[in-house]
């Protein structure tokens, strides 16, 4: 399992940007791919369910975002 702190980390070092923060969802943009992803800013690891859903709409296979972390 994974913090979001941390799943924000490896999105960044795949090329993410923070573009801004609303309550406790913070929203990263890959200029490049031209996608958005949104991260909830909670405390505590993240569901499984909830990581496959920020991996895909980042645009990313599983082994490629583990290569990030």
């Amino acid at each position: 399992m994974l913090t979001a702190k941390e799943a924000v980390k490896a999105l960044e070092r795949g090329g993410f940007e923070k573009m801004g923060q609303k309550g406790s969802h913070l929203y990263l943009y890959h200029a490049g791919r031209d996608l958005f992803t949104t991260v909830p800013m909670h405390a505590g690891d993240l569901h499984r369910g909830l990581m496959k859903t920020i991996i895909k709409q980042a645009g990313l296979t599983e082994d490629e975002f583990r290569d990030l972390l």
